[in-house]
C-alpha cells in the first residue's frame, strides 16, 4: 500500500505540474514617447497604413471615430498629439470599440493616452474613439506606428489633423529633414578567432574552461584585446540564434551594457543594447562601434568589432577601464527577434578590468548558493529520507537490540530523519540569500519547496508527541505520520524534477529526467521486493486445522535467512542510491 501510493503520487503529481510563459501582447507603454519599436531594426520610409477619422472638427468632450487600416499588420501604437508640437505628450484619452484587438496604454502616468495591440494575430483595420479634452490644443493630430514584422515596421506615420470649429487655419510647418544616420561598414572574417594569445595579449572568458575556438566548435568564446584608447571584442560559438555579452556591476541581469550578435539567414548583426531588469534589451545605435565584421561557418558564430574604451556623450555605454562582472549567454533568434536564452549565462566568479593586465578566466552557469541548495536537496531527499523510510518499514526485527535506550533501527532512523529536516532547512535559506528574496520567475518548484520545508520540520514536531505503543490513539498518529511523510516525499520528487530546468540549475542534456525516473524506479523496485520478501516469510507458519495443531515450520531459522536477505537488498539498495547521488552532484559541480 505505501509503494503503491508513492509510485502513483509521485507519478501523478509530476505529470500535473506545468510551467506557464508569458510573453509581451502589446504592452509597450515605455515606447509611448519615442514611438519606435525596440526592436535594432530601421523603420520602413514609405508607410503602406492609414488613418481616416470620422470628422475632421471637434470641441472638448467630442467623441470622434479613428480608423487604422492597411495591409496586414501584427503590432501598432496610436496616439493623438498637439499639430503644432509633434514631440509634445500626447493629448486627450481612447475609448476602445473591440477589446479584443486593441487595448489602452498608460502613457504619462495618464491610463488611455495611447492604443495598443493585444496579441500578434494579424490584422488589416483597428477601430477606436478619441476623447477631446476640455483643455485641447486648437489642432490635434494622429500619429501611429505600426509593426508588419519584427524587422519592418513604420514609425509615426501622420495622419489627418482635426481642429477646433473657431482655430485659425493649420499651415503645416515646413519640415526639416534630419541627415541619415550611416552605419558602420561591416567586413566578413576569414578564420576562427584563436586563442592563443589568451592571457598574453587578450583578456579571454572561455566556456569550457581554456578551450580554444580554432579547434573546438563546442567553444565560446570572448576576447578583449587593448589598442591604444579603445578595445577590440571578439566572440564566437555554436549558436544558430544570437551570442551576448554583457558588462554588470553585480550578478543580475539589468541595467547593463549589453551587446549582441544577432544571426538573421545569412547575415549576422552585431548590435549595442542595454537590459532594463529582466526583460528585452534596447536595442540601442550602432555609431559607438567601429570596424564590424562576422563570420558564419560549421555551424559556429563569430563577430568582432572595435569601441572606445570611454564614450562620454553615450548613454547607456559603460567605460571599459572600470571591473565588472561578465555574462556570457546565447539564444534563439527569429527572423532578427531574439528569446530568452535558453540556460543561465556564464558568468564570472568576480568583477574583472577588461583593459588590466591580460588573463583567461572561466565563469559559472549556476552560482555557488544555488549549486549548494541543489546539491543538499538531493542528498536530503534522494539519499537520508530514502534510507530512512526503508528502515523504519522493514528493519525493525533486524535492528531490534537496544542502543542508547531505544532499537537500533529507531536511532538509525530518527537519526536520518534529523539530518533530512536539518538539511533542507539549510538549503531552503539559500535561494532567498541569493535572490534577497522570492523569485517570481521559478514557477512553481518554490511554491513546492516551501510545502516540502513545512512538512519536514512537522513530521519531528509530530513525532515529539507519539503516544505509547499501546495508546488508543497510536494508529491514528501512525497513519499521520506515513501521510505526512509520504506527501513529503512526492511534492519533493516533484520538485526536484521542476528545479533540475530552472535556469539557476539547468542541468545539462535529457539523462536528468531519465536518471531521477531511475532513481524513483529503483526506490520503488526496492520497497517492492522488500514487501514480496516479508510476505513470502510471513507464508512460513502453517496451521493445520485438521489435527488442531500449530507448527511453526524452524521459523528461527527462516527469520534469519530473511534478515540476511534484507541486509543484502539493503546493502544493494545503498550503493544504487550512491551511484544516483553521485550522478546529480557530479553534474552540479560541473555547470
Amino acid at each position: 500500500m505505501a509503494v503503491l501510493g508513492f509510485t502513483l503520487g509521485t507519478f501523478v503529481f509530476v505529470l500535473l505540474i506545468s510551467s506557464v510563459a508569458n510573453y509581451p501582447t502589446g504592452e509597450v507603454g515605455r515606447s509611448c514617447h519615442g514611438m519606435v519599436p525596440e526592436h535594432g531594426h530601421t523603420a520602413r520610409p514609405d508607410p503602406v497604413h492609414n488613418i481616416s477619422v470620422s470628422q475632421v472638427t471637434f470641441r472638448p468632450g467630442d467623441q470622434i471615430e479613428v480608423t487604422l487600416s492597411g495591409q496586414p499588420f501584427r503590432g501598432f501604437l496610436l496616439e493623438a498629439r498637439a499639430a503644432e508640437d509633434l514631440s509634445g505628450p500626447p493629448i486627450g484619452s481612447f475609448t476602445l470599440i473591440d477589446s479584443q484587438v486593441s487595448q489602452l496604454l498608460t502613457c504619462e502616468d495618464v491610463q488611455g493616452y495611447a492604443v495598443s495591440h493585444t496579441s500578434s494575430s494579424k490584422k488589416t483595420k483597428i477601430k477606436v474613439y478619441w476623447n477631446a479634452p476640455s483643455n485641447a490644443p486648437n489642432h490635434v493630430k494622429f500619429l501611429v506606428t505600426v509593426v508588419e514584422k519584427y524587422k519592418i515596421y513604420w514609425v509615426k506615420i501622420p495622419g489627418p489633423v482635426i481642429s477646433q470649429p473657431n482655430a485659425l487655419p493649420f499651415t503645416t510647418p515646413e519640415a526639416t529633414v534630419a541627415p541619415l544616420s550611416t552605419l558602420p561598414p561591416v567586413s566578413h572574417l576569414t578564420k576562427s578567432f584563436s586563442a592563443s594569445d589568451c592571457g598574453n595579449k587578450k583578456f579571454c572568458v572561455r566556456s569550457p574552461v581554456n578551450c580554444d575556438p580554432e579547434k573546438e566548435h563546442a567553444c565560446f568564446f570572448l576576447s578583449f584585446t587593448r589598442d591604444d584608447q579603445s578595445v577590440v571584442v571578439e566572440m564566437s560559438g555554436p549558436s544558430k540564434g544570437y551570442l551576448s555579452f554583457a558588462l554588470s556591476h553585480d550578478r543580475w541581469m539589468g541595467d547593463d551594457d549589453a551587446y549582441l550578435c544577432i544571426r538573421e539567414d545569412q547575415t549576422v548583426h552585431i548590435q549595442p543594447s542595454y537590459l532594463m531588469g529582466r526583460s528585452h534589451p534596447v536595442m540601442d545605435s550602432r555609431d559607438t562601434l567601429e570596424d564590424l565584421a562576422w563570420r558564419l561557418a560549421d555551424g559556429v558564430m563569430q563577430c568582432s568589432f572595435r569601441r572606445n574604451i570611454t564614450l562620454p556623450g553615450a548613454k547607456n555605454r559603460f567605460d571599459l577601464n572600470t571591473s565588472y562582472y561578465i555574462f556570457l549567454a546565447d539564444g534563439a533568434a527569429d527572423d532578427g527577434r531574439i528569446y530568452k536564452h535558453s540556460q543561465q549565462p556564464l558568468i564570472t566568479y568576480e568583477k574583472h578590468n577588461v583593459t588590466d593586465d591580460p588573463k583567461s578566466v572561466g565563469g559559472s552557469h549556476s552560482l555557488f548558493l544555488l549549486k549548494a541548495h541543489g546539491a543538499l536537496m538531493f542528498v536530503a531527499w534522494m539519499t537520508t529520507v530514502s534510507i530512512g523510510v526503508l528502515t523504519a518499514r522493514f528493519f525493525k526485527s533486524v535492528w531490534s537490540k537496544a542502543f542508547f535506550g531505544q532499537a537500533a533501527w529507531f536511532q538509525v532512523h530518527r537519526a536520518l530523519m534529523f539530518t533530512t529536516t536539518t538539511l533542507t532547512c539549510i538549503a531552503f535559506v539559500l535561494p532567498f540569500v541569493y535572490r534577497g528574496g522570492w523569485s517570481s520567475y521559478a514557477g512553481y518548484h518554490p511554491y513546492l519547496g516551501c510545502i516540502v520545508t513545512i512538512l519536514a520540520v512537522l513530521q519531528p514536531l509530530l513525532a515529539a508527541f507519539r503516544p505509547p505503543l499501546h495508546d488508543p490513539r497510536r494508529q491514528m498518529f501512525n497513519w499521520t505520520h506515513w501521510s505526512v511523510g509520504t506527501a513529503a516525499r512526492i511534492i519533493a520528487v516533484a520538485a526536484m524534477f521542476l528545479g533540475m530546468d530552472l535556469p539557476g540549475l539547468d542541468l545539462p542534456g535529457p539523462w536528468k529526467t531519465y536518471a531521477m525516473i531511475g532513481f524513483v524506479a529503483w526506490h520503488v523496485g526496492t520497497e517492492i521486493v522488500l514487501e514480496m520478501h516479508a510476505y513470502r516469510l510471513s507464508r512460513k507458519v502453517e496451521i493445520l486445522d485438521d489435527a488442531r495443531i500449530q507448527i511453526l515450520e524452524s521459523f528461527t531459522v527462516a527469520e534469519a535467512e530473511g534478515h540476511a536477505f534484507k541486509k543484502v537488498v539493503f546493502a544493494v539498495y545503498i550503493c544504487g542510491n550512491v551511484t544516483f547521488l553521485i550522478i546529480f552532484l557530479s553534474a552540479i559541480n560541473q555547470l
